[in-house]
């Protein structure tokens, strides 16, 4: 979803934020004196795997972190999201590991970082390896906010050697590729500053996901996306071999899918340049990644309608990941606009409930719907980071309750709950 930059800290707000986590959960202080011991996440078939056991994910997504680390007076609140998700029971959050030409931006131009902002995506990454919590890390927006593939079509028009104007040429441009291999590989690489760990090495990292929600609508047939896909995906595998990747698709099935008449949303699902299953089939492609807002994707349906819908939506990409693809299929981005004209705070309990539901009976059957990451929270105080679904999880007690009930009843499936601190202590007094 769109999340715009923000360009001012209020720093009021945080002392309640705190307060607010421990009168929540507690003294946080607990099972927090030993750094909790995480390996590599890897794939067997349609499963994810963690230390010899397979991993359902119940997460979240906090796109702002590296954003809020950059100053010190913001960056209090990274540790306090991460530790608040981990004492929920969340064992992954997926962030933007991108600021592209804009405020407090990573890439200043082509190949060009400002180490400030690399030294705040270092503290994100040890504040989650010190929470027990893996990052999903996104690579680059198809939308414009933090820089986007417009600042790189941009970068390239300035300095004469653009193809073209359109924001698509970012997929087919030979010099705007060269850009982002660059900033692939000085990522891949970097070395963190706190923890000594180069990141391609960390297993911190839950895997890279290579652009947030692509789009290549000036061809519609894929072509042209699925040859960005398969030599940015070869690209990732031949510096970083222990990392899954994923490539950040809303799911949508292509022109020549027959599920594109029969369960996408609308047509003009079927002409973005994307395509589920042949965009997730290569082998470069660890993990097919799915988006849920179907209160955006249809203009006249009710809330019902909506519901019907995402049943179906998630059942059709668990089935092609059963038996098609024989990759875990992630729900990296689901949740419920507040904008709607008949939203109701309930309603988001029935989305959350039918989603949770789906991801459980998979997790029962070892089938491929490995887990759900939440659009999104906040923590006190940061209004102009949020949008239409945002919270902060701790003044939403019912959403609050499912959600923990979620990460134990996913983790007591395949008895992860004796193997995390966090898990154990929640789940023990939800028995």
């Amino acid at each position: 979803m769109v999340a715009g930059n923000g360009l001012f800290y209020p720093i009021l707000g945080f002392a309640s934020c705190v307060a607010f986590i421990y009168m929540s959960f507690g003294d946080l202080s607990v099972s927090y004196q030993k750094e909790t011991e995480l390996g590599f996440v890897t794939r067997n078939g349609n499963q994810f795997m963690a230390d010899g056991k397979v991993l359902y994910v119940n997460g979240w997504n906090s796109y702002w972190l590296m954003d809020n680390a950059v100053h010190d007076y913001s960056r209090p609140r990274v540790g306090a999201m991460l530790e608040a998700g981990a004492k929920m029971g969340l064992t992954v959050c997926r962030t933007w590991a991108f600021n592209d030409g804009s405020y407090n931006a990573l890439q200043i131009s082509p190949g060009r970082f400002d180490e400030k902002v690399f030294k705040a995506l270092d503290h994100v990454i040890a504040e989650a390896r010190k929470h027990g919590v893996r990052l999903l890390l996104s690579l680059v927006n198809n939308l414009q906010a933090y820089g986007g593939k417009t600042q790189y079509v941009k970068w390239a028009w300035q300095e004469g050697i653009g193809l073209s104007s359109s924001n698509d040429s970012f997929f087919f441009d030979p010099s705007i590729r060269i850009y982002f291999r660059h900033y692939l590989k000085a990522v891949l690489t970097r070395k963190n500053t706190i923890t000594g760990i180069e990141y391609r090495n960390d297993p911190t990292i839950f895997g890279w996901e290579l652009i947030n929600e692509p789009r290549c609508m000036s061809d519609p047939s894929g072509d042209t996306l699925q040859d960005w896909i398969d030599e940015m995906s070869a690209y990732v595998k031949s510096i970083d071999k222990r990392h899954l990747v994923t490539l950040g698709l809303e799911g949508f099935y292509g022109p020549k899918n027959p599920k594109r008449l029969t369960v996408n949303p609308e047509v003009w699902a079927s002409e973005l340049g994307s395509d589920f299953i042949r965009n997730s089939e290569k082998a470069n492609i660890d993990f097919a990644s799915v988006h849920i807002y179907a209160d955006h994707w249809f203009h006249d349906h009710k809330f019902e309608d909506n519901m019907k819908f995402v049943y179906k939506w998630m059942l059709s990409h668990i089935e092609d990941g059963d038996k098609l693809l024989n990759k875990p299929v992630l729900f990296t981005e689901f949740g419920l606009s507040n904008l709607n004209k008949d939203f109701e705070p309930s309603q988001r309990d029935k989305l959350y409930k039918t989603i949770f539901d789906v991801i459980y009976k998979s997790a029962k059957r070892n089938k491929s719907g490995a887990g759900t990451v939440i659009w999104q929270f906040f923590v006190e105080g940061m209004e102009e980071y949020n949008d239409d679904f945002g919270f902060v999880p701790w003044e939403k007690p019912s959403l609050y309750k499912l959600i923990t009930e979620q990460s134990c009843r996913l983790a007591r499936v395949h008895g992860l709950t004796q193997y995390n601190a966090n898990l154990k202590v929640l789940c023990s007094q939800r028995q």
